[in-house]
């Protein structure tokens, strides 16, 4: 059942994303899941408590975050089941959708190769803003091109390569457990003093989650871009994250460009080896490539969906 659900799923998100309409009125599902670990967060991550204290309470959230986000959509599945006699996948890959991020991940890196093309750098920065954690006020247009390709590379895993395979895998829960996992890894799977203990357990199972998506999506971009292969094999692991170099390994190869480097946080520069071994002078034509590697990718997935589909 999980086979046309994840197909027509791809196809829903990719025709429509999430609508702002809908983002304006009620947010979006994910925000539901930052309000619950941004919750328990300032409850139990208190100072005053042992360093193994709050690395329970860090693995009690992620815990909720867990069951809620599998248990609800389970409950919602078995109760359609029971109330309707026909086939339901129409109505799962309706609640599956959101999960999925083609088209929003697309819509936010397209603008700032326009704005590269129009030479209004300050726009570039401020939409490259809204999808890294870097410092981007004073980024060249290089390293703003390099920021937008990195993000849409990582976030290929992270927001369709992933959730996407834990829908094949598990069906709809499984989709939101990981995106419940994800989340929380995002919001508190951090190394400063503050997350280092109560966010450990987000970030270990984020790592978990990840482990088989991320490989299997850097061979999709590889694919996808027609090369990559020995990049990504020899410079995946010179990222911070045991995950998320793959799919950018994989997209400095078949883009035949050089990303990562020093970059810096809230004002202090971090020495990032380099990812990749072309050019480093990424400009908006890079970003467009990139963005055809991405859809191309895309399209993999839909085809994968599709065989299952067919196949069981």
């Amino acid at each position: 059942m999980a086979e046309p659900i994840a197909l027509a799923a791809l196809m829903l998100d990719a025709a429509f994303g999430w609508p702002s309409a809908l983002y304006n009125r009620i947010g979006h599902p994910v925000g539901a899941f930052a309000r619950l670990i941004d919750g328990c967060e300032a409850a139990w991550n208190c100072p005053e408590h042992t360093e193994n204290r709050r690395k329970m309470m860090g693995v009690a959230t992620l815990l909720l975050v867990i069951l809620l986000g599998a248990g609800i959509p389970w409950l919602i599945e078995v109760s359609v089941y029971k109330m309707l006699d026909f086939s339901i996948w129409p109505i799962l890959a309706l609640l599956a959708f959101p999960g999925l991020a083609q088209r929003s991940l697309h819509d936010h890196v397209h603008p700032i190769a326009t704005a590269l093309e129009a030479g209004d750098l300050e726009k570039a920065r401020q939409s490259v803003a809204q999808i890294v954690g870097r410092d981007t006020a004073k980024l060249d247009e290089p390293a703003v091109a390099r920021a937008a390709i990195e993000s849409l590379a990582e976030s290929f895993c992270d927001g369709i390569a992933a959730p996407l395979f834990w829908l094949l895998i598990l069906g709809l829960p499984g989709l939101w457990a990981y995106k419940g996992i994800n989340t929380a890894d995002s919001l508190i799977g951090h190394r400063e003093p503050r997350w280092r203990a109560f966010g450990w357990a987000a970030a270990r199972f984020d790592d978990l989650a990840n482990l088989i998506p991320a490989r299997l999506g850097g061979a999709i971009l590889c694919v996808a871009g027609g090369g990559g292969w020995r990049t990504m094999w020899r410079d995946a692991r010179l990222h911070a994250s045991p995950n998320a170099g793959w799919t950018e390994a994989a997209m400095a190869g078949a883009l035949r460009l050089r990303l990562a480097g020093p970059v810096a946080y809230d004002g202090v520069m971090t020495d990032k080896p380099w990812i990749g071994s072309g050019d480093s002078q990424a400009t908006a034509a890079d970003i467009r490539r990139a963005l055809g590697v991405y859809r191309r990718a895309c399209l993999i997935l839909w085809i994968i969906a599709g065989g299952a589909a067919w196949a069981l």
